[in-house]
C-alpha cells in the first residue's frame, strides 16, 4: 500500500490575505479556490512545482478557531519549506516582507532559518545538504 499526506490544513483569519501572502512572499501556486457557500471556499495553495503537500487556507470558523489562527502548533515550527536554493528564496522572501526570527543557520543537514507566515505560524526554511536526507528526528 502506498500513502502520502496530500493537504494540510491552516487556519486563517481571511482567504484572500493568505492567497496574497503565500503566492506572494512565498511563491506559491494557488491550485484552486471554489466557493462552497455561506462565505466558506476549498482553497489550496502548494510550493511551485506542485508535487508535494498542498496547504488547504481554511477561514476560521467561530471563536475557538479563531483562536488558534497563528497558534496552531503552540509556538513550535510547525511547517517546513524545503528548498533547492536557500539563499536565493531566503533573499526573495525577505525583499517581499516575510518576518525571519534569526540568522540562517549551518547545521549538520543544511542550512535552515525560521519565519513566521501571515498568521505567526513558524516555519523552517531549509536546504538539505546533497548528501543528507531528510531528517527524521526533529
Amino acid at each position: 500500500m502506498n500513502q502520502r499526506l496530500s493537504l494540510v490544513s491552516l487556519v486563517v483569519a481571511d482567504y484572500d490575505e493568505a492567497i496574497a501572502f503565500f503566492t506572494g512572499a512565498l511563491g506559491f501556486e494557488l491550485c484552486e479556490d471554489t466557493p462552497l457557500g455561506r462565505g466558506k471556499r476549498w482553497v489550496i495553495v502548494r510550493p511551485r512545482g506542485g508535487a508535494g503537500t498542498g496547504l488547504l487556507l481554511a477561514r476560521a470558523d467561530g471563536p475557538a478557531q479563531a483562536a488558534r489562527v497563528g497558534d496552531q502548533a503552540g509556538g513550535r515550527v510547525f511547517l517546513f519549506l524545503e528548498t533547492d536554493d536557500f539563499n536565493g528564496d531566503h533573499a526573495r522572501m525577505l525583499a517581499a516582507g516575510v518576518r525571519f526570527l534569526e540568522e540562517p543557520r549551518h547545521e549538520a543537514y543544511g542550512i535552515v532559518a525560521v519565519f513566521e507566515d501571515l498568521c505567526g505560524n513558524r516555519w523552517d526554511l531549509i536546504q538539505h545538504k546533497p548528501t543528507q536526507g531528510r531528517r527524521t528526528n526533529p
